[in-house]
Protein backbone atom coordinates (compact mmCIF):
# COMPACT_ATOMS: atom_id res chain seq x y z
CA UNK A 1 0.00 0.00 0.00
CA UNK A 2 1.42 3.53 -1.15
CA UNK A 3 2.44 6.32 1.15
CA UNK A 4 -1.49 8.55 0.80
CA UNK A 5 -0.54 11.47 -0.80
CA UNK A 6 -1.48 15.42 0.32
CA UNK A 7 -4.37 16.19 -2.42
CA UNK A 8 -4.36 20.05 -3.87
CA UNK A 9 -7.28 20.76 -5.80
CA UNK A 10 -6.61 24.68 -7.32
CA UNK A 11 -9.82 25.74 -9.50
CA UNK A 12 -9.66 28.86 -11.04
CA UNK A 13 -13.34 29.74 -12.37
CA UNK A 14 -14.11 30.43 -16.08
CA UNK A 15 -10.36 29.68 -17.40
CA UNK A 16 -10.24 28.40 -20.63
CA UNK A 17 -8.02 25.76 -21.72
CA UNK A 18 -6.02 27.91 -24.54
CA UNK A 19 -5.17 30.72 -22.02
CA UNK A 20 -1.87 28.55 -20.99
CA UNK A 21 0.95 29.16 -23.53
CA UNK A 22 1.71 25.28 -23.81
CA UNK A 23 -1.19 24.78 -25.56
CA UNK A 24 0.29 27.19 -28.21
CA UNK A 25 -1.24 30.73 -27.83
CA UNK A 26 1.58 32.87 -28.41
CA UNK A 27 0.09 35.83 -26.62
CA UNK A 28 -0.25 33.32 -23.21
CA UNK A 29 2.19 33.86 -20.56
CA UNK A 30 2.25 30.95 -17.72
CA UNK A 31 5.60 30.11 -16.89
CA UNK A 32 4.72 28.33 -14.36
CA UNK A 33 1.85 25.64 -15.00
CA UNK A 34 4.68 25.52 -18.43
CA UNK A 35 7.40 24.61 -15.84
CA UNK A 36 5.27 21.99 -14.02
CA UNK A 37 5.23 19.66 -17.13
CA UNK A 38 8.20 19.35 -18.28
CA UNK A 39 8.87 16.74 -16.01
CA UNK A 40 6.64 16.44 -12.81
CA UNK A 41 2.58 16.95 -14.49
CA UNK A 42 0.27 16.07 -17.62
CA UNK A 43 -1.77 18.82 -18.85
CA UNK A 44 -4.90 17.12 -21.13
CA UNK A 45 -5.46 18.91 -24.16
CA UNK A 46 -8.69 17.72 -24.56
CA UNK A 47 -10.15 18.00 -21.30
CA UNK A 48 -13.96 18.79 -20.86
CA UNK A 49 -16.49 20.32 -18.28
CA UNK A 50 -19.97 18.69 -17.80
CA UNK A 51 -21.79 21.95 -17.66
CA UNK A 52 -21.02 25.35 -18.93
CA UNK A 53 -21.72 27.13 -15.65
CA UNK A 54 -20.25 26.99 -11.96
CA UNK A 55 -22.24 25.21 -9.29
CA UNK A 56 -23.75 22.20 -11.82
CA UNK A 57 -19.63 21.90 -13.13
CA UNK A 58 -18.50 21.68 -9.19
CA UNK A 59 -21.48 19.78 -8.27
CA UNK A 60 -20.69 16.81 -11.04
CA UNK A 61 -16.87 17.31 -10.77
CA UNK A 62 -17.00 16.84 -6.88
CA UNK A 63 -19.35 13.71 -6.86
CA UNK A 64 -18.20 12.23 -10.24
CA UNK A 65 -21.86 12.37 -10.99
CA UNK A 66 -23.42 13.92 -14.35
CA UNK A 67 -25.56 17.19 -13.82
CA UNK A 68 -28.73 14.84 -14.83
CA UNK A 69 -28.34 12.09 -12.85
CA UNK A 70 -29.21 13.81 -9.50
CA UNK A 71 -30.49 17.06 -11.26
CA UNK A 72 -28.13 19.26 -10.66
CA UNK A 73 -28.43 21.17 -13.54
CA UNK A 74 -29.25 24.66 -12.42
CA UNK A 75 -27.37 27.85 -10.61
CA UNK A 76 -30.22 27.09 -7.41
CA UNK A 77 -30.05 23.33 -6.86
CA UNK A 78 -26.49 22.49 -4.89
CA UNK A 79 -25.63 19.18 -3.02
CA UNK A 80 -27.93 17.92 -0.01
CA UNK A 81 -27.27 15.66 2.61
CA UNK A 82 -26.59 12.50 1.12
CA UNK A 83 -25.15 13.67 -1.37
CA UNK A 84 -21.40 13.52 -0.39
CA UNK A 85 -19.01 15.05 -2.22
CA UNK A 86 -14.76 14.25 -2.81
CA UNK A 87 -14.38 16.53 0.24
CA UNK A 88 -16.27 14.84 2.51
CA UNK A 89 -15.21 11.65 1.78
CA UNK A 90 -11.67 12.52 2.04
CA UNK A 91 -12.57 13.91 5.40
CA UNK A 92 -14.11 10.73 6.45
CA UNK A 93 -11.38 8.44 5.05
CA UNK A 94 -8.75 10.49 7.49
CA UNK A 95 -8.05 13.67 5.50
CA UNK A 96 -7.36 17.13 7.17
CA UNK A 97 -9.50 19.01 4.75
CA UNK A 98 -9.59 22.56 4.24
CA UNK A 99 -11.23 24.96 1.51
CA UNK A 100 -12.06 28.32 1.31
CA UNK A 101 -15.69 30.00 1.28
CA UNK A 102 -16.03 29.92 -2.50
CA UNK A 103 -18.95 27.52 -2.11
CA UNK A 104 -20.80 27.11 -5.00
CA UNK A 105 -21.04 22.98 -4.20
CA UNK A 106 -23.37 22.20 -1.40
CA UNK A 107 -26.59 23.77 -0.32
CA UNK A 108 -26.17 26.68 2.59
CA UNK A 109 -29.68 26.56 4.05
CA UNK A 110 -28.94 23.72 5.43
CA UNK A 111 -27.34 24.61 8.99
CA UNK A 112 -23.74 22.55 9.29
CA UNK A 113 -24.16 20.99 5.68
CA UNK A 114 -21.18 22.76 4.15
CA UNK A 115 -19.09 22.51 7.37
CA UNK A 116 -19.07 19.16 7.34
CA UNK A 117 -17.56 18.44 4.25
CA UNK A 118 -14.56 20.20 5.97
CA UNK A 119 -12.32 20.25 8.86
CA UNK A 120 -11.24 24.24 8.53
CA UNK A 121 -12.97 26.52 6.69
CA UNK A 122 -11.25 29.92 5.17
CA UNK A 123 -13.11 32.60 5.07
CA UNK A 124 -11.98 36.14 3.66
CA UNK A 125 -11.59 39.26 5.59
CA UNK A 126 -12.76 42.61 3.97
CA UNK A 127 -9.59 43.02 1.71
CA UNK A 128 -7.88 47.08 2.96
CA UNK A 129 -5.73 47.03 -0.41
CA UNK A 130 -8.41 46.41 -3.52
CA UNK A 131 -7.70 48.50 -6.53
CA UNK A 132 -10.46 50.41 -8.23
CA UNK A 133 -10.18 50.33 -12.10
CA UNK A 134 -8.15 53.51 -13.69
CA UNK A 135 -11.05 54.33 -15.96
CA UNK A 136 -14.67 53.25 -15.86
CA UNK A 137 -15.89 51.94 -18.65
CA UNK A 138 -19.03 50.60 -18.13
CA UNK A 139 -20.13 53.78 -18.11
CA UNK A 140 -20.06 53.79 -21.98
CA UNK A 141 -22.90 52.83 -23.47
CA UNK A 142 -20.45 50.10 -26.10
CA UNK A 143 -19.00 49.14 -22.54
CA UNK A 144 -21.91 48.46 -20.73
CA UNK A 145 -22.43 44.75 -20.84
CA UNK A 146 -18.91 43.78 -21.82
CA UNK A 147 -17.58 43.32 -18.17
CA UNK A 148 -15.16 45.04 -19.06
CA UNK A 149 -12.74 47.13 -16.60
CA UNK A 150 -9.07 47.11 -17.95
CA UNK A 151 -6.59 47.82 -15.33
CA UNK A 152 -6.45 48.13 -11.92
CA UNK A 153 -5.03 50.84 -9.73
CA UNK A 154 -2.38 50.06 -7.13
CA UNK A 155 -2.54 51.04 -3.49
CA UNK A 156 -0.07 52.97 -1.88
CA UNK A 157 2.83 50.13 -1.42
CA UNK A 158 2.43 49.49 -5.28
CA UNK A 159 -0.04 46.37 -4.62
CA UNK A 160 -3.65 44.92 -5.70
CA UNK A 161 -4.28 42.39 -2.83
CA UNK A 162 -7.30 40.61 -3.97
CA UNK A 163 -9.61 37.87 -2.38
CA UNK A 164 -7.62 35.55 -4.41
CA UNK A 165 -4.20 36.35 -3.37
CA UNK A 166 -5.55 36.02 0.27
CA UNK A 167 -6.96 32.31 -0.02
CA UNK A 168 -3.41 31.65 -1.53
CA UNK A 169 -1.85 33.29 0.99
CA UNK A 170 -3.89 31.26 3.86
CA UNK A 171 -3.44 28.03 2.27
CA UNK A 172 0.23 28.24 2.06
CA UNK A 173 0.00 29.38 5.89
CA UNK A 174 -1.38 26.09 6.37
CA UNK A 175 1.41 23.68 4.58
CA UNK A 176 3.47 25.84 6.32
CA UNK A 177 1.87 25.26 9.78
CA UNK A 178 -0.30 22.17 9.41
CA UNK A 179 -2.67 21.66 12.90
CA UNK A 180 -2.09 17.94 13.18
CA UNK A 181 -0.18 14.91 10.86
CA UNK A 182 -2.90 13.89 8.70
CA UNK A 183 -2.49 13.99 5.01
CA UNK A 184 -4.12 17.37 3.40
CA UNK A 185 -6.76 17.78 1.50
CA UNK A 186 -6.91 21.74 -0.30
CA UNK A 187 -9.37 23.30 -2.42
CA UNK A 188 -8.77 26.69 -3.26
CA UNK A 189 -11.69 27.81 -4.87
CA UNK A 190 -10.97 30.75 -6.88
CA UNK A 191 -12.63 33.59 -8.34
CA UNK A 192 -10.22 34.54 -11.43
CA UNK A 193 -10.34 34.95 -14.48
CA UNK A 194 -13.93 35.16 -14.24
CA UNK A 195 -15.88 38.81 -14.93
CA UNK A 196 -15.13 41.93 -14.91
CA UNK A 197 -12.03 41.59 -16.93
CA UNK A 198 -9.99 43.45 -14.18
CA UNK A 199 -5.83 43.31 -13.68
CA UNK A 200 -3.33 45.12 -12.67
CA UNK A 201 -0.09 45.53 -13.52
CA UNK A 202 2.28 43.73 -14.77
CA UNK A 203 -0.03 41.47 -15.71
CA UNK A 204 -2.47 44.20 -17.95
CA UNK A 205 0.24 45.39 -19.71
CA UNK A 206 2.21 42.27 -19.67
CA UNK A 207 0.15 40.25 -22.75
CA UNK A 208 1.11 41.65 -26.38
CA UNK A 209 -2.00 42.65 -28.32
CA UNK A 210 -0.25 41.70 -31.63
CA UNK A 211 0.12 37.96 -30.38
CA UNK A 212 -3.69 37.30 -29.63
CA UNK A 213 -4.92 34.12 -31.63
CA UNK A 214 -7.66 34.95 -34.19
CA UNK A 215 -10.79 36.07 -32.84
CA UNK A 216 -14.07 34.06 -33.90
CA UNK A 217 -16.73 36.60 -35.30
CA UNK A 218 -20.07 35.94 -35.55
CA UNK A 219 -20.59 37.11 -39.37
CA UNK A 220 -18.56 34.08 -40.04
CA UNK A 221 -20.90 31.63 -37.55
CA UNK A 222 -24.09 29.98 -39.54
CA UNK A 223 -27.09 28.51 -37.98
CA UNK A 224 -25.57 28.13 -34.45
CA UNK A 225 -27.67 28.22 -31.22
CA UNK A 226 -30.45 31.25 -31.44
CA UNK A 227 -29.74 32.17 -27.89
CA UNK A 228 -26.07 33.40 -29.33
CA UNK A 229 -27.84 36.15 -31.10
CA UNK A 230 -30.82 36.90 -28.34
CA UNK A 231 -27.66 37.72 -26.05
CA UNK A 232 -25.76 39.84 -28.68
CA UNK A 233 -29.00 41.64 -29.21
CA UNK A 234 -29.32 42.77 -25.98
CA UNK A 235 -25.40 43.48 -25.01
CA UNK A 236 -25.21 46.12 -28.11
CA UNK A 237 -22.00 45.58 -28.54
CA UNK A 238 -21.61 46.09 -32.24
CA UNK A 239 -19.50 49.52 -31.70
CA UNK A 240 -16.55 48.10 -30.08
CA UNK A 241 -13.20 48.20 -32.69
CA UNK A 242 -11.16 45.26 -33.06
CA UNK A 243 -8.69 46.41 -30.49
CA UNK A 244 -11.63 47.55 -28.07
CA UNK A 245 -12.03 43.41 -28.37
CA UNK A 246 -8.68 42.69 -27.90
CA UNK A 247 -8.24 44.92 -24.22
CA UNK A 248 -10.90 42.67 -23.50
CA UNK A 249 -9.06 39.34 -24.49
CA UNK A 250 -5.47 40.82 -23.33
CA UNK A 251 -7.08 41.80 -20.17
CA UNK A 252 -8.59 38.26 -19.56
CA UNK A 253 -5.19 36.66 -20.03
CA UNK A 254 -3.34 38.54 -17.72
CA UNK A 255 -5.82 37.61 -15.36
CA UNK A 256 -4.91 33.73 -16.17
CA UNK A 257 -1.04 34.99 -16.04
CA UNK A 258 -2.01 36.33 -11.96
CA UNK A 259 -3.58 33.02 -11.98
CA UNK A 260 -0.63 31.30 -12.76
CA UNK A 261 1.65 33.39 -10.42
CA UNK A 262 -0.57 32.08 -7.53
CA UNK A 263 -0.25 28.85 -8.51
CA UNK A 264 3.61 28.67 -8.40
CA UNK A 265 3.57 30.54 -5.04
CA UNK A 266 1.55 27.55 -3.34
CA UNK A 267 3.86 24.99 -5.63
CA UNK A 268 7.23 26.85 -4.10
CA UNK A 269 5.67 26.38 -0.48
CA UNK A 270 4.71 23.07 -0.92
CA UNK A 271 8.51 22.29 -1.92
CA UNK A 272 9.76 24.96 1.12
CA UNK A 273 7.37 22.55 3.45
CA UNK A 274 9.29 19.26 2.02
CA UNK A 275 5.89 17.66 0.83
CA UNK A 276 5.62 18.65 -2.69
CA UNK A 277 6.99 14.98 -4.24
CA UNK A 278 3.94 13.51 -1.34
CA UNK A 279 1.63 15.46 -2.97
CA UNK A 280 -0.76 14.99 -5.96
CA UNK A 281 -1.69 18.44 -7.25
CA UNK A 282 -4.72 18.76 -9.77
CA UNK A 283 -5.25 21.79 -11.41
CA UNK A 284 -8.46 22.40 -13.58
CA UNK A 285 -11.29 25.01 -14.04
CA UNK A 286 -15.16 24.76 -13.58
CA UNK A 287 -15.89 26.17 -17.30
CA UNK A 288 -14.56 28.56 -20.11
CA UNK A 289 -15.71 31.85 -21.14
CA UNK A 290 -16.39 33.39 -24.43
CA UNK A 291 -14.08 36.27 -24.07
CA UNK A 292 -14.69 37.84 -27.08
CA UNK A 293 -15.25 35.01 -29.35
CA UNK A 294 -18.08 34.93 -31.22
CA UNK A 295 -18.45 38.69 -30.12
CA UNK A 296 -19.90 37.40 -26.66
CA UNK A 297 -18.22 37.65 -22.76
CA UNK A 298 -18.57 35.16 -20.23
CA UNK A 299 -20.63 32.52 -20.52
CA UNK A 300 -24.15 30.82 -21.66
CA UNK A 301 -25.70 28.44 -20.19
CA UNK A 302 -26.57 26.03 -23.18
CA UNK A 303 -24.11 26.46 -25.55
CA UNK A 304 -20.72 24.21 -26.00
CA UNK A 305 -18.51 25.96 -27.59
CA UNK A 306 -14.83 24.64 -27.00
CA UNK A 307 -14.40 27.88 -25.54
CA UNK A 308 -16.68 27.21 -22.61
CA UNK A 309 -16.44 23.63 -22.36
CA UNK A 310 -12.95 22.57 -22.71
CA UNK A 311 -10.52 23.48 -19.86
CA UNK A 312 -7.16 23.65 -18.29
CA UNK A 313 -6.63 20.27 -16.76
CA UNK A 314 -2.97 19.17 -15.06
CA UNK A 315 -2.40 16.67 -12.64
CA UNK A 316 1.42 15.91 -10.65
CA UNK A 317 0.92 12.47 -9.13
CA UNK A 318 2.63 12.17 -5.75
CA UNK A 319 6.56 10.24 -5.95
CA UNK A 320 6.05 6.55 -6.67
CA UNK A 321 3.66 7.01 -9.73
CA UNK A 322 4.55 6.66 -13.65
CA UNK A 323 4.49 9.89 -15.22
CA UNK A 324 4.31 10.08 -18.93
CA UNK A 325 5.01 14.61 -18.44
CA UNK A 326 3.85 17.03 -21.01
CA UNK A 327 0.89 17.32 -23.00
CA UNK A 328 -1.75 14.65 -23.35
CA UNK A 329 -4.13 14.86 -26.10
CA UNK A 330 -6.68 12.28 -24.32
CA UNK A 331 -10.38 12.82 -24.10
CA UNK A 332 -10.98 13.47 -20.64
CA UNK A 333 -13.92 15.02 -18.49
CA UNK A 334 -13.70 16.63 -15.12
CA UNK A 335 -15.50 13.75 -13.35
CA UNK A 336 -12.21 12.21 -13.67
CA UNK A 337 -10.84 13.87 -11.61
CA UNK A 338 -13.13 12.89 -9.19
CA UNK A 339 -12.20 8.96 -9.53
CA UNK A 340 -8.24 9.88 -10.31
CA UNK A 341 -8.39 11.83 -6.66
CA UNK A 342 -10.25 8.92 -4.93
CA UNK A 343 -7.57 6.32 -6.27
CA UNK A 344 -4.42 8.18 -5.39
CA UNK A 345 -6.18 8.74 -1.63
CA UNK A 346 -7.03 5.16 -1.31
CA UNK A 347 -10.22 5.91 -0.25
CA UNK A 348 -13.31 4.21 -1.26
CA UNK A 349 -16.25 6.04 -3.15
CA UNK A 350 -19.43 5.73 -1.16
CA UNK A 351 -21.57 5.99 -4.37
CA UNK A 352 -21.75 5.15 -7.86
CA UNK A 353 -19.77 7.58 -10.20
CA UNK A 354 -19.00 8.04 -13.51
CA UNK A 355 -15.53 9.13 -13.27
CA UNK A 356 -12.29 6.95 -14.66
CA UNK A 357 -9.21 7.03 -12.77
CA UNK A 358 -6.58 8.46 -15.35
CA UNK A 359 -3.51 7.27 -13.60
CA UNK A 360 -2.65 5.05 -16.30
CA UNK A 361 -3.12 7.68 -18.83
CA UNK A 362 -0.73 9.74 -16.84
CA UNK A 363 2.07 6.68 -16.70
CA UNK A 364 1.60 6.68 -20.70
CA UNK A 365 -0.07 9.11 -23.60
CA UNK A 366 -0.58 6.07 -25.46
CA UNK A 367 -3.64 4.88 -23.26
CA UNK A 368 -6.78 5.68 -24.34
CA UNK A 369 -9.59 7.23 -22.19
CA UNK A 370 -12.56 8.27 -23.27
CA UNK A 371 -14.26 7.65 -26.94
CA UNK A 372 -16.64 10.68 -26.52
CA UNK A 373 -16.78 13.34 -23.92
CA UNK A 374 -20.42 15.16 -22.97
CA UNK A 375 -21.94 17.91 -21.77
CA UNK A 376 -25.30 19.37 -20.85
CA UNK A 377 -26.94 22.54 -19.76
CA UNK A 378 -30.68 24.69 -20.24
CA UNK A 379 -33.34 24.28 -18.67
CA UNK A 380 -37.28 23.06 -19.17
CA UNK A 381 -40.25 25.56 -19.22
CA UNK A 382 -41.20 26.75 -15.74
CA UNK A 383 -37.50 25.71 -14.26
CA UNK A 384 -35.37 28.54 -13.08
CA UNK A 385 -31.68 28.20 -13.81
CA UNK A 386 -30.56 31.62 -12.37
CA UNK A 387 -33.69 34.19 -11.97
CA UNK A 388 -35.28 34.38 -15.32
CA UNK A 389 -38.70 34.97 -14.28
CA UNK A 390 -37.56 37.88 -12.10
CA UNK A 391 -35.06 39.10 -15.14
CA UNK A 392 -33.05 42.04 -13.47
CA UNK A 393 -35.52 44.94 -13.48
CA UNK A 394 -32.37 47.31 -14.01
CA UNK A 395 -30.23 47.35 -16.99
CA UNK A 396 -27.52 48.79 -15.81
CA UNK A 397 -26.92 45.55 -14.69
CA UNK A 398 -24.08 43.93 -16.76
CA UNK A 399 -26.05 40.57 -16.67
CA UNK A 400 -29.05 41.87 -18.00
CA UNK A 401 -28.74 41.04 -21.34
CA UNK A 402 -27.70 36.97 -20.15
CA UNK A 403 -31.22 37.21 -17.91
CA UNK A 404 -33.74 38.20 -20.46
CA UNK A 405 -32.14 36.33 -23.33
CA UNK A 406 -32.55 33.11 -20.69
CA UNK A 407 -36.31 34.00 -19.68
CA UNK A 408 -37.15 32.82 -23.34
CA UNK A 409 -37.91 29.26 -22.17
CA UNK A 410 -37.96 27.52 -26.24
CA UNK A 411 -34.09 29.55 -26.56
CA UNK A 412 -33.12 28.37 -23.28
CA UNK A 413 -33.59 24.50 -23.94
CA UNK A 414 -31.96 21.45 -22.50
CA UNK A 415 -29.36 20.40 -24.85
CA UNK A 416 -26.52 17.64 -24.37
CA UNK A 417 -23.05 17.80 -26.40
CA UNK A 418 -21.39 14.99 -27.49
CA UNK A 419 -17.96 15.24 -28.27
CA UNK A 420 -15.01 13.22 -29.85
CA UNK A 421 -12.36 14.64 -31.79
CA UNK A 422 -13.58 15.10 -35.30
CA UNK A 423 -17.22 15.96 -34.75
CA UNK A 424 -19.14 18.00 -31.86
CA UNK A 425 -22.94 16.92 -31.82
CA UNK A 426 -25.36 19.00 -29.80
CA UNK A 427 -28.92 17.30 -29.14
CA UNK A 428 -31.16 20.12 -28.41
CA UNK A 429 -34.58 19.80 -26.92
CA UNK A 430 -36.44 22.92 -29.09
CA UNK A 431 -34.13 24.62 -30.99
CA UNK A 432 -32.28 22.83 -33.90
CA UNK A 433 -29.73 20.74 -33.29
CA UNK A 434 -26.14 21.02 -33.99
CA UNK A 435 -23.19 19.56 -36.16
CA UNK A 436 -19.68 21.00 -35.93
CA UNK A 437 -16.84 18.78 -38.30
CA UNK A 438 -14.42 19.85 -36.02
CA UNK A 439 -11.22 18.66 -38.61
CA UNK A 440 -12.99 21.44 -41.18
CA UNK A 441 -14.43 23.41 -38.81
CA UNK A 442 -12.40 24.26 -35.81
CA UNK A 443 -13.76 27.05 -34.48
CA UNK A 444 -17.41 25.57 -34.60
CA UNK A 445 -18.65 28.38 -36.91
CA UNK A 446 -20.84 26.10 -39.70
CA UNK A 447 -23.51 24.05 -38.19
CA UNK A 448 -23.99 21.22 -40.47
CA UNK A 449 -26.83 19.08 -39.01
CA UNK A 450 -29.02 19.57 -42.15
CA UNK A 451 -25.73 18.27 -44.87
CA UNK A 452 -26.67 14.98 -46.37
CA UNK A 453 -23.62 14.19 -45.95
CA UNK A 454 -23.36 14.04 -42.65
CA UNK A 455 -26.22 11.81 -42.18
CA UNK A 456 -24.23 8.44 -40.62
CA UNK A 457 -22.35 10.98 -38.67
CA UNK A 458 -25.38 12.18 -36.78
CA UNK A 459 -26.85 8.95 -36.65
CA UNK A 460 -23.93 7.35 -34.80
CA UNK A 461 -23.39 10.58 -32.97
CA UNK A 462 -27.22 10.12 -31.30
CA UNK A 463 -26.75 6.39 -30.77
CA UNK A 464 -24.18 6.87 -28.88
CA UNK A 465 -25.69 9.96 -26.92
CA UNK A 466 -28.73 7.48 -26.02
CA UNK A 467 -26.70 5.13 -24.94
CA UNK A 468 -24.64 7.33 -22.64
CA UNK A 469 -28.33 8.76 -21.23
CA UNK A 470 -29.31 4.76 -20.49
CA UNK A 471 -26.07 4.59 -18.80
CA UNK A 472 -26.01 7.45 -16.75
CA UNK A 473 -29.67 8.34 -15.91
CA UNK A 474 -29.62 7.27 -12.28
CA UNK A 475 -27.44 5.62 -9.79
CA UNK A 476 -28.94 2.63 -7.26
CA UNK A 477 -27.69 3.74 -3.71
CA UNK A 478 -24.90 1.23 -2.19
CA UNK A 479 -26.95 0.84 1.06
CA UNK A 480 -30.10 -1.59 1.05
CA UNK A 481 -33.47 -1.01 2.42
CA UNK A 482 -35.17 -3.31 4.33
CA UNK A 483 -38.94 -4.20 2.87
CA UNK A 484 -40.77 -5.02 6.08
CA UNK A 485 -40.86 -3.09 9.12
CA UNK A 486 -40.05 -4.63 12.24
CA UNK A 487 -43.47 -4.89 13.01
CA UNK A 488 -44.16 -7.05 9.77
CA UNK A 489 -41.27 -9.04 10.04
CA UNK A 490 -42.91 -10.02 13.59
CA UNK A 491 -46.59 -10.77 12.53
CA UNK A 492 -44.94 -13.02 9.93
CA UNK A 493 -42.89 -14.98 12.37
CA UNK A 494 -44.43 -14.73 15.39
CA UNK A 495 -46.23 -18.16 14.74
CA UNK A 496 -43.03 -19.89 14.63
CA UNK A 497 -41.94 -18.75 18.07
CA UNK A 498 -42.38 -20.63 21.07
CA UNK A 499 -43.74 -18.35 24.26
CA UNK A 500 -40.95 -18.51 26.07
CA UNK A 501 -38.51 -17.08 23.26
CA UNK A 502 -40.58 -14.12 22.04
CA UNK A 503 -38.27 -11.27 24.23
CA UNK A 504 -35.47 -12.73 22.77
CA UNK A 505 -36.83 -12.81 18.94
CA UNK A 506 -38.48 -9.16 19.25
CA UNK A 507 -34.72 -8.13 21.24
CA UNK A 508 -33.23 -9.68 17.57
CA UNK A 509 -35.64 -8.05 15.21
CA UNK A 510 -35.33 -5.00 16.90
CA UNK A 511 -31.39 -4.65 16.22
CA UNK A 512 -32.28 -4.15 13.01
CA UNK A 513 -31.56 -8.00 11.63
CA UNK A 514 -33.09 -8.93 7.68
CA UNK A 515 -36.51 -10.97 7.37
CA UNK A 516 -34.12 -13.95 6.56
CA UNK A 517 -31.67 -13.70 9.82
CA UNK A 518 -34.57 -13.21 12.15
CA UNK A 519 -35.86 -16.88 10.61
CA UNK A 520 -32.54 -18.42 10.78
CA UNK A 521 -32.32 -17.20 14.61
CA UNK A 522 -35.74 -18.67 15.25
CA UNK A 523 -34.88 -21.93 13.83
CA UNK A 524 -31.73 -21.81 16.02
CA UNK A 525 -33.45 -21.10 19.19
CA UNK A 526 -35.69 -24.12 17.92
CA UNK A 527 -33.26 -26.67 17.68
CA UNK A 528 -31.27 -25.90 20.97
CA UNK A 529 -34.78 -26.28 22.56
CA UNK A 530 -35.14 -29.78 20.35
CA UNK A 531 -31.83 -30.77 21.72
CA UNK A 532 -32.35 -29.85 25.37
CA UNK A 533 -35.25 -32.50 25.10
Amino acid sequence: MKKRPNIIIFNPDEMRWDTMSHMQNPAAITPNLDAIIENDAVSFSHAFCQNPVCVPSRCSFMTGLYPHTRGHRTMSYLLHPGEDSILKELKEGGYYVWMNDRNDLTAGQIDGWTESHANEIFYNSRIARRGEPLNNYHLDSKYKYSHYEGELKLDSDGLQYNSDDEVVDACIERILNPKDDKPLCMFLGLFYPHVPYQVENPYFSAIDRNKLLKRIKPEDCKNKAPILDKIRSYCAMDGLSEDEWNEIRATYLGMCMKIDNQFGRLVNALKNAGIYDDTAIFFFSDHGDFAGDYSLVEKCQNSFEDCLTRVPFLIKPPKGYEIDPGVNDNLVELIDFYATAMDMAQVKPNHTHFGRSLVKNIACKNEKAREYVFCEGGREAGEVHCDEYHADPNPNSAYWPKKMAQSFDDLHDKGIMIRDYNFKYISRSKTKDELYDLSKDPHETVNVIDKEEYKDVIIKMQYELMKWLQRTADIVPFEYDARFTKTMIWSKLQGMVRPADEDKVKSFINTGASFGACINYILSLNKEKKNEN
